[in-house]
């Protein structure tokens, strides 16, 4: 099986949850009409992600101006509840095309915010959500974390969907976790541009014997708007040059790494390569010393099966 899909690197219209979403709905019809059948955008691109910023936040002290920053970030964030997933639904069945979407949500239960990435089906709408289960560094002030629920999987017809967000592919067993559901098309949002991360990449598409998309936003320190400048003023100007990946399961770069400017990488993933490549080295079968080593994620859910007929088994 084929399935042609594409990395998105661009940059969003930042905290305007509604431009940034207007700018998803130009591009994805853009690359659809091109024949991709799945289309990735990068971590936090609704409604982006806040490189630079503190929220006036030091140990011990916050600021009202830093509170008043982080209600404008929660109210430019995806409710999942909201028209704003309707319209995202209605994008990807109007276009005949699976969405991963890396969003900021927030939810009605409380007021935190989450690193979200959305599945989205052509026939299904949302398919479901993984939360990142733990923010880098300071994200940990603005996100919260999720839990094993939040580890999901999906059996599609373009092939078995999950991922990482960012830095969780550090996590040994939460790549377990997916390696463990078969995932054949791993998917891996993310704000890390160094050049390291393409060895990270590679390396997940070896160990997992997967595919792996990397997708990265591409960021200059002009593109804040003025009202934010000030809170960036000793970053760097390329201050995110991207890096996005396309990687196949023996480790070969198939489109990318893209740094320096916007852009998409568009490949077409041959799944029975998968298989292939499984000849060798099976992290979950002929590889696998299960006298030895016992894993199970405690609370993480079955991979959802998608079926025609817009319900799962």
């Amino acid at each position: 099986m084929a399935v042609k899909v594409c990395v998105i690197q661009d940059n969003p219209i930042f905290f305007n949850k509604e431009k940034t979403i207007d700018k998803i709905e130009e591009l994805t019809s853009k690359y659809a009409r091109e024949g991709c059948e799945l289309i990735v955008f990068p971590e936090s691109f609704i409604p982006g992600y806040p490189r630079g910023f503190d929220f006036g936040a030091t140990i011990g002290r916050r600021t009202k101006e830093g509170r008043a920053l982080y209600a404008e970030y929660y109210k430019n964030s995806i409710n999942l509840q909201s028209n704003d997933l309707r319209r995202l639904e209605e994008l990807a069945a109007s276009q005949n095309i699976y969405m991963v979407i890396g969003i900021t949500e927030n939810q009605d239960t409380n007021g935190s915010l989450y690193c979200s990435m959305v599945y989205i089906s052509p026939t299904n709408g949302l398919l479901g959500v993984h939360r990142k289960i733990k923010p880098t560094g300071t994200e940990r002030l603005i996100w919260a974390e999720a839990g094993a629920e939040s580890m999901v999987t999906f059996s599609t017809r373009i092939g078995k969907l999950g991922g990482l967000i960012c830095w969780e592919n550090y996590m040994p067993l939460a790549r377990m976790a997916m390696y463990q559901k078969g995932v054949e098309i791993y998917i891996a949002p993310t704000a890390d541009s160094r050049e390291q991360w393409t060895a990270t990449m590679k390396h997940i598409a070896l160990e997992g014997r997967c595919f792996v998309l990397g997708c990265n936003q591409y960021y200059t320190k002009s593109m804040y708007p003025q009202k934010y400048k000030s809170l960036v003023e000793n970053e760097q100007e390329n201050i995110c040059p991207g890096g996005s990946i396309i990687v196949s399961p023996l480790g070969e770069v198939i489109a990318g790494p893209l740094f320096g400017k916007s852009g998409a990488l568009i490949a077409t993933l041959d799944i029975d390569e998968i298989y292939q490549s499984k000849l060798d080295f099976d992290v979950i079968g002929h590889y696998a010393r299960n006298d030895m080593f016992t894993f199970k994620t405690a609370g993480q859910p079955e991979i959802k099966k998608e079926t025609n007929t817009g319900e799962y088994q």
